[in-house]
């Protein structure tokens, strides 16, 4: 084939959020992906069916988002005014499947095609290829390709963890993993244990608590944020700054994660709840739930500590306390995520561990054509990383982006590895954690899209205070640099306008409260220039 037509052939391995971001990322970049799916659609943990799938996630049919849909967007397709600010599982899969058909992915996409096996092809030191080998679930056939790169955006919400108790064989009831949980209707009436107290057992035990008795274990307790600020706009856009996280980087980390603990209690009284951890709310993370509190003070869920050892139709606790005629046990204890499809001399997960530059490149590889997308735990939004990551990925597939040596991304990553030991809890579930803000910077300074601030001010002032007080939104990682958006200073300035849009549905008697977003800028716009000349250095810095 000529050269000049020639366009690289990208594997895209999933057609979840990030398999999705990844294939319209390919397309930006002038390659050609080709998107395997193992299932008949879509949308990955959001897409919904009502029988367990092996090795395939599902949120629950009641599940609601926990980040607000202007924080979780794509950054070039924001979400319909008319969308709650926290979507829940019908609308987020109708929302990628938009996405979807608005940049023409599908015919990208093989679906019922399981990638069996992805291994270096012959002359990968020269070419860095990769051969893979797919099943067609439909016609059992098995099919063999080579690819210039390769796209892993299977997630880490596949295999469950499920960890023994002493006794659990013996116990009489049923036992299940959140990962198989339908739907409540057949667990009426029954007394259910929840072991775990992320987010998931947070859900399952206030889904279950008007039908139930329900029972949550935890071994260490957790701090409970909500969704919503105290006048009910989403915790995530109000919080999510420049601003802010500059302010709160000058501030002692033990004072503030006092001033937190402080805010939660607000909402919450965690000793009165038996929910209070030992850890601060910056060691472990926060569950997200606006009602769990509610249920505990109704006497609807009980909080025990850690399953010491169950029996036939008991489960006795760590603090010597027992329970009887318990009828079903639901293990809410997580994922374990690995590659089984490619070698582990390429890609090794030991106990939910893996290193890697970004999270996305092993560094040793020749050839950097291989990225694992969305294998990240974020303070934040995911599907925006998961498309920044991809952004990355086709870049440097391509030959437009070019990463660091071999040396200084092991360093990246030893650095990474310190800093997650040094601040959270040793956890499996804290292995590949990221605070959104920082890290979309890191990547959007690799792919040379991160805003830069005192350029904004010179030739849009108004736009500038939005980036730098303004919510962190994913549309300002568009406003410059490879894969700019001429939408995306109009997404911006409108975002608030689409958080109260779909709040609005009755007339009000005539008030002189000003909408927050115009209070906000108001207020953004006499703080900047007070504090303008202070921090120019700093602010002309941000690239």
């Amino acid at each position: 084939m000529n050269g000049e037509l020639h366009k690289k052939r990208v594997a895209v391995i999933g057609a979840g959020a990030s398999g999705l971001a990844a294939i319209k990322s390919c397309v930006d970049e002038g390659l050609q992906p080709v998107c395997f799916e193992r299932v008949d659609e879509v949308g990955g943990l959001w897409y919904y069916t009502d029988h367990v799938r092996p090795g395939q996630g599902c949120v629950m049919k009641s599940t609601t988002m926990n980040t607000c849909k202007e924080m979780m967007c794509f950054s070039d397709f924001p979400p319909a005014p008319e969308l709650p600010n926290f979507m829940n599982q019908k609308q987020v899969w109708t929302y990628f499947n938009k996405y979807k058909e608005h940049f023409d992915l599908q015919k990208y996409i093989h679906f019922n095609t399981e990638v069996v096996s992805v291994s270096q092809a012959n002359d990968f030191d020269q070419s860095g290829c990769w051969t893979i080998k797919t099943r067609n679930h439909m016609t059992g056939k098995d099919t063999t390709n080579i690819f210039d790169g390769v796209l892993v955006c299977t997630g880490h919400h596949a295999e469950k963890h499920s960890p023994k108790f002493p006794g659990l064989e013996s116990f009489e009831g049923e036992v299940v993993h959140s990962h198989d949980y339908k739907e409540r209707r057949r667990l009426e009436g029954k007394k259910v244990l929840i072991i775990g107290i992320g987010n998931s057992g947070g859900d399952l035990a206030v889904e279950l608590a008007p039908v139930c008795k329900v029972l949550i274990s935890t071994r260490r307790g957790t701090w409970i944020r909500t969704r919503v600020t105290g006048k009910g706009l989403p915790m995530d856009m109000v919080n999510t700054n420049r601003w802010k996280k500059t302010m709160r980087s000058l501030l002692p980390t033990s004072f503030y994660a006092s001033y937190v603990a402080k805010k939660l209690n607000q909402r919450i009284d965690h000793d009165l709840c038996s929910l209070r951890p030992v850890h601060s709310p910056f060691d472990q993370v926060c569950m997200v739930n606006d009602d769990l509190g509610t249920r505990i003070s109704c006497g609807s869920v009980t909080v025990k500590t850690n399953v010491q050892r169950v029996t036939s139709r008991a489960v006795e606790f760590a603090d010597g306390s027992v329970e009887d005629d318990v009828d079903v046990i639901i293990l809410a204890t997580g994922y374990v995520f690995g590659f089984p499809f490619i070698d582990t001399s390429i890609l090794d997960v030991q106990e939910n561990k893996i290193e890697l530059y970004k999270f996305v490149f092993p560094p040793d590889l020749a050839h950097p054509t291989l990225a694992i997308i969305g294998c990240i735990q974020p303070l934040g939004a995911i599907m925006p990383i998961s498309e920044m990551q991809s952004r990355l990925a086709a870049g440097v597939i391509k030959g437009s982006l070019t990463l660091p040596s071999r040396d200084d991304m092991w360093s990246d990553v030893r650095r990474k590895q310190e800093e997650l030991k040094r601040q959270y809890v040793e956890s499996q579930r804290h292995t590949i954690m990221v605070d959104f803000l920082p890290f979309m910077d890191e990547l959007a300074e690799l792919v040379g899209c991160k805003p830069n601030i005192g350029q904004l001010m010179m030739r849009d002032p108004r736009l500038a205070i939005q980036v730098m007080f303004g919510p962190c939104s994913p549309y300002q990682f568009r406003l410059t640099g490879p894969g700019a958006w001429t939408g995306a200073r109009d997404a911006i300035l409108t975002q608030w306008q689409r958080v109260v849009s779909h709040l609005h549905t009755r007339q009000l008697p005539s008030s002189d409260i000003k909408s927050t977003a115009s209070v906000s800028i108001s207020i953004a716009t006499v703080v900047f220039l007070g504090v303008l000349l202070f921090f120019c250095q700093h602010v002309l810095s941000w690239r």
